[in-house]
């Protein structure tokens, strides 16, 4: 089950109890940030496109009522519907008042992080209507009911040995089976009864165009083509920062998307629809869900900027020996410690301190957001609400202390050379000491960094 987002240092403590599997997450989303540093490398022009994607995206958030005016147009005049949320709960009800329009029983949805953000599906399921979603990786949590863990990729934290479990309970495979072809097989094959028997198909929206009303779904498995392509009602779920203004924007962002999550040259299927097919329905509905309060932050708007790819999530240090869950929120990693306290500060107030500041997630972001200033901002700003809890703040009283009086932070250097070594282990690693349960200390110095210096310095003199 999903973590609660007030305590993301206890969640996490949950996730690396399991030392193995927590080794085993780090370098299984590190392997992805090394192929997206490969990808990255095959294009003189990457900065160029990192900076062209920036600007876009900041004239796009700086402009956006104009362009979402623009865009309902342009989609109205392609045969769509538009309609307008203010919040998770209006998304919800106009999704299930279309559904309950069209007497919709069973419904395929693709991998739509905004629908999850709304919890939609447990909604829906309330009113009897049966939801599947058919990226494999977001089936698989489902099944396991529970969250995603990455935008990317859902099930990252599973083991193909869970999986071959999972499915042989609920699909009969073979006990035991955990070949990913086979497992694979199984799932396709369920599936497809799935999209066959579905009445309406649910996507999200990567990118939408103002100037054409169009709106591109980008997937690796072809399962938004196939789940909006049987049934004639096409409901895609948008969040409004998803626009970009010019069609001739689009092959900028696609460039940097795959490439950026998945160390991919490109998406396999990149869908583009311009309204609906022949005979069908496609209703597109926008939601804000306290976008606009972002948009008003001269802070955190650049937050807006996102596209969702992930690459802030496959290396940081923090998410990667968490895990996703551990966040309690619909997008973790760095990016989603920004958005998250912009919607309510004081249940996520711990968020922004899951990071060592070291800056990775902005120099990997492919729209350049500032990421780490913005949680460092976050930090100044919960702090200014009177929300960092008592031990942090009078940690943080005595780190000033010692910092603002060089003499006490010498004397206590010299006193832990000394005296630390002496120690029993028990005394230093031990419940009350949560630093010490997955780290060890280094070997202490005979001499300070300072005392090794002026000796050095006096060497050469001689």
């Amino acid at each position: 089950m999903q973590s609660t987002a007030s305590d993301h240092p206890s969640a996490a403590a949950e996730f690396v109890a399991n030392d193995a599997r927590a080794h085993w997450h780090d370098k299984a989303l590190w392997f992805v940030r090394e192929k997206r540093d490969r990808q990255s490398r095959t294009l003189p022009e990457w900065e160029k496109l990192r900076e062209t994607a920036s600007a876009i995206k900041a004239f796009t958030v700086s402009h956006l009522a104009d362009l979402l005016e623009e865009f309902e147009a342009n989609a109205t005049k392609l045969g769509a519907k538009v309609h307008w949320a203010r919040n998770a709960a209006e998304h919800n009800e106009i999704v299930l008042g279309l559904l309950q329009q069209h007497g919709v029983k069973k419904l395929v949805k693709s991998k739509s992080m905004l629908t999850e953000e709304c919890h939609l599906n447990p909604f829906l399921e309330r009113h009897g209507i049966d939801v599947t979603d058919t990226d494999l990786g977001e089936w698989l949590v489902q099944l396991r009911h529970e969250p995603p863990s990455h935008i990317v990729m859902p099930a990252i934290h599973i083991k193909k040995e869970e999986v071959g479990e999972l499915f042989h309970n609920l699909l009969g495979t073979r006990k035991g089976a955990t070949d990913p072809t086979y497992l694979v097989e199984a799932a396709r094959h369920a599936l497809r009864q799935k999209f066959l028997e579905a009445d309406a198909g649910i996507t999200g929206v990567n990118f939408a165009i103002a100037e054409t009303g169009g709106f591109v779904v980008c997937t690796n498995e072809g399962n938004a083509d196939l789940g909006v392509s049987l049934p004639k009602l096409h409901i895609a779920c948008m969040g409004i920062e998803k626009l970009i203004p010019k069609a001739e924007h689009l092959g900028v962002f696609l460039r940097l998307l795959a490439r950026s999550a998945t160390g991919q040259p490109i998406t396999t299927y990149s869908s583009h629809f311009h309204g609906p097919t022949l005979g069908g329905e496609l209703h597109i509905v926008l939601v804000d869900n306290g976008r606009s309060d972002i948009l008003g932050s001269d802070e955190f708007r650049r937050s807006l900027n996102c596209i969702r790819c992930g690459a802030c999530m496959n290396t940081c240090p923090v998410y990667r020996r968490s895990g996703g869950h551990s966040y309690g929120v619909t997008v973790p990693g760095p990016i989603g410690s920004i958005l998250a306290p912009a919607r309510d500060a004081e249940k996520h107030s711990t968020l922004p301190y899951a990071c060592t500041l070291c800056g990775s997630c902005t120099d990997v972001c492919p729209v350049k957001i500032d990421l780490h200033h913005q949680l460092l901002t976050w930090r100044r700003e919960i702090g200014l609400r009177g929300l960092v809890p008592m031990t942090k703040r009078l940690g943080m009283t005595v780190g000033s202390l010692v910092f603002q009086h060089p003499w006490i932070y010498r004397l206590l250097g010299k006193l832990a050379r000394t005296f630390v070594p002496l120690l029993p282990r028990f005394v230093l690693y031990n419940r009350l000491n949560p630093w010490g349960k997955q780290r060890e200390l280094p070997k202490f110095p005979k001499k300070s960094f300072r005392e090794q210096f002026a000796a050095r310095k006096k060497a050469k003199r001689k």
